[in-house]
């Protein structure tokens, strides 16, 4: 069986459904305004400087003002907080801290019962945070769909089912007609649908919800305030040097997701690829009911390349991913952050899955960059003899996981022993990306491989089985 995506062009009628789609992420559209908080300006100094005002480097404040009341914490973000990968992405909120049970698995086989467990012990920690900090993010445990849109995948659902219950979670295994019965998509051949361990939120209000309760703990915020430069000078500081000012910190942390590092070297080991998603406008009562899904899991399929999906708290559907786009150079901006090609494709798709929908229209466009590592998970490193950490390389499933980044990182600034920054995954760095003009060879020619794979049952050439057998597969 083929395929469900059509070989052909997206057809006019697809692409005028996202025409007039606002080019701005729906989740930062959607928050009300409120004044930014005031750029730095002039020398002063901190205890601890975060560098980053998304979710890792919120988390990371709340939990070093959490550990040391008294700590002088300034979070230094470059336009405002929640404006990059926090406020773009889906809003899929998954215990994983390895980008999945088996990705996990695969690489940290002797860990993985601590690192499931503490998956667990962080996702409880982070619901309970949001009460505590009143922190209003439409947090749903819907659990998720993982749905076979091809007869081979079925197997692989299967397979699915066995590893996730031998580590406790509560998994079940839908035919056609039952996962049809929750989402109606002609394209649905069976599901797994998994109730551990997954949330829903708003990405947007979560980010801004995070960066108000650091406020009151009395983080100083300075938005629009870009980092340009770091310098140790041999004191017992690091020199951030910012536009319009500059800090003397005792403690650094850079949570600086896809954006370029300021340490010399940790660029090697992130390659920003981006992500594009389309919004719809509230679907009637009449178009929900043609779908269904009233009980409004998150949905994801099986595909190399895949796509992501879940409905809203105001009743509209969010459908993103598939293409992932890697740009040589690791080029990031605003100007990357449309890409028409890639909507026309995601519009195609999404009436393509829900064809009683046609008709109806996108009402925001977006996309941005992933920080994403050979790893596909959260990695740690210190720089000038361990007065700076950084958390990056989540690889786009960091919702979740950003606070256990957040919270790791703040315990190697103050020296604290925890089973976490005991763990190698903690330790241990991934492999490092080729550079440049290799860089861009080997992603465009894994890109290629993957897609490959889709069309031809699944099948793994030479290339990606050489990178599985060194220990650096993956999919998109």
């Amino acid at each position: 069986m083929p395929s469900p995506w059509p070989q052909t062009d997206p057809s006019p009628a697809q692409r005028a459904a996202y025409a007039d789609a606002e080019p701005v992420s729906f989740w930062l559209d959607a928050l009300p305004d409120r004044p930014p908080h005031e750029p730095l300006t002039g020398r002063t100094e901190a205890d601890l400087c975060i560098i980053g005002g998304g979710y890792t480097g919120l988390w990371a404040a709340l939990a070093a003002k959490a550990a040391d009341p008294g700590r002088d914490v300034i979070l230094l973000e470059a336009t405002r907080c929640g404006n990059g990968a926090s406020g773009r992405n889906g809003g899929f909120l998954e215990a994983s801290l390895t980008h999945g049970l088996a990705n996990g698995l695969s690489r940290f086989p002797d860990e993985i019962h601590q690192l499931e467990a503490l998956a667990a012990e962080n996702f409880d920690g982070l619901r309970d945070d949001l009460t505590r900090y009143a922190v209003d993010c439409d947090y749903e445990t819907t659990g998720v769909l993982t749905v076979a849109l091809e007869p081979r995948e079925l197997e692989d659902l299967q397979e699915e089912v066995a590893l996730t219950r031998r580590f406790g979670h509560d998994v079940e295994l839908l035919d056609a007609e039952r996962v049809r019965a929750e989402v109606n998509s002609p394209t649905y051949l069976g599901a797994v649908w998994d109730r551990t361990g997954s949330a829903l939120v708003h990405p947007g209000r979560l980010a801004d919800g995070l960066r108000a309760a650091a406020h009151r703990q009395g983080v100083r915020i300075h938005e629009l305030t870009p980092v340009r430069t770091l310098r140790a000078d041999g004191t017992a500081t690091v020199t951030v040097s910012a536009e319009g000012g500059v800090v003397a910190a005792r403690r650094v942390l850079m949570a600086t997701s896809a954006y370029p590092p300021l340490i010399p070297g940790v660029k090697r080991y992130i390659a920003p690829v981006y992500d594009y998603a389309l919004m719809t406008e509230p679907l009637s009562e009449a178009q929900r009911a043609a779908i269904g899904w009233g009980r409004r899991q998150g949905i994801s399929d099986m595909g190399n390349q895949f796509h992501y999906y879940r409905p809203t708290a105001d009743g509209r559907v969010l459908f993103g991913g598939y293409d992932a786009v890697y740009r040589h150079g690791g080029d990031v901006g605003p100007h990357r952050d449309e890409d028409d090609a890639t909507f026309a494709t995601l519009s195609q798709h999404f009436f393509t899955t829900f064809p009683q929908l046609e008709g109806l229209r996108f009402s925001h466009r977006w996309g941005g960059a992933i920080d994403t590592c050979s790893r596909f998970s959260v990695f740690f490193g210190r720089a000038y003899g361990g007065r700076l950490v950084y958390a990056l390389g989540y690889t786009g499933l960091g919702v979740g996981a950003t606070r256990f980044g957040g919270r790791v990182a703040v315990d190697l600034l103050d020296g604290r022993a925890t089973p976490a920054t005991r763990l190698e995954m903690v330790r241990r760095r991934p492999v490092p990306f080729p550079p440049e003009p290799l860089r861009s060879a080997v992603i465009q020619l894994t890109r290629n491989r993957l897609a490959a794979a889709d069309r031809h049952d699944g099948r793994r050439g030479l290339w990606l089985r050489t990178l599985d057998r060194l220990g650096l597969g993956f999919d998109s």
